[in-house]
């Protein structure tokens, strides 16, 4: 059964935040998941009929829970308390208050210093710079096996894209990617690594990207299910 406000649907126990857009651009109903607002995005023509968006919204009971529920996997804000797994280990965010130096990694927790309302930025800023250097030795190992080498490596915040390259041969890597397991790490550079050769999706891009790596479907199911709640993390 569905119960509404303006801002909710709860589906049986589940209350899913709702954002309704009106757009003159549209001619039909459609809902997305967003994963930075935590909000089912419903879109639809001017003066659309209410019930007869609640109507399509309960037929997509099914859809939207198991959307909705994969983005508890990863907290939109990294705060104090929360257990990050960083290049597969994991560490529990520590907040000092006390102490100097920004933030670092003990064996097991990673410890943030300062003021309080500064924590979520200097996890975010230590959390891009690990990156920058995890991932530029992991690409440089698979790149050298490969004897494949990018002209330039950057590492970015991007919002839906986990890597890209371009004609002159730079790749760019999500920082986020830090986050996911090895294979994935694994198959989203050699994705990149395989468009150096082929700047398309075709046949010959995939048997290459797959001669790099073994993990395409493992990969490819992880980010199905987790990586629109990771790229709203941070």
């Amino acid at each position: 059964m569905l119960h509404t406000d303006d801002n909710t649907v709860v589906f049986d126990q589940t209350e899913v935040p709702v954002i309704w857009r009106s757009s003159q651009r549209t001619r039909r109903l459609s809902a997305r998941i967003d994963p930075r607002q935590r909000a089912l995005l419903v879109t639809h023509p001017p003066s659309y009929p209410r019930t007869k968006a609640l109507l399509f919204l309960k037929q997509q009971k099914d859809w939207i829970l198991e959307h909705f529920e994969k983005l508890s996997y990863f907290p939109v804000l990294l705060t104090p308390g929360q257990v990050i797994t960083l290049c597969d280990m994991p560490y529990t965010i520590i907040h000092d208050p006390e102490a100097q130096g920004g933030a670092w990694l003990t064996d097991t927790t990673l410890v943030v210093t300062g003021q309080p309302e500064f924590t979520g930025r200097r996890i975010t800023d230590f959390l891009k710079n690990y990156a920058r250097k995890a991932l530029t030795l992991e690409l440089q190992a698979l790149s050298h096996s490969q004897n494949m080498q990018p002209s330039r490596l950057d590492i970015r915040d991007t919002k839906s894209r986990w890597g890209s390259c371009n004609s002159q041969g730079r790749i760019m890597l999500s920082w986020r990617l830090v986050l996911t397991p090895a294979i994935v790490r694994h198959y989203l550079m050699a994705h990149e690594l395989s468009h150096l050769k082929h700047m398309n999706h075709s046949s010959a891009f995939w048997h290459l990207t797959d001669t790099l790596t073994p993990h395409r479907k493992e990969a490819e199911a992880w980010l199905k299910h987790y990586g629109a709640a990771l790229m709203a993390a941070g």
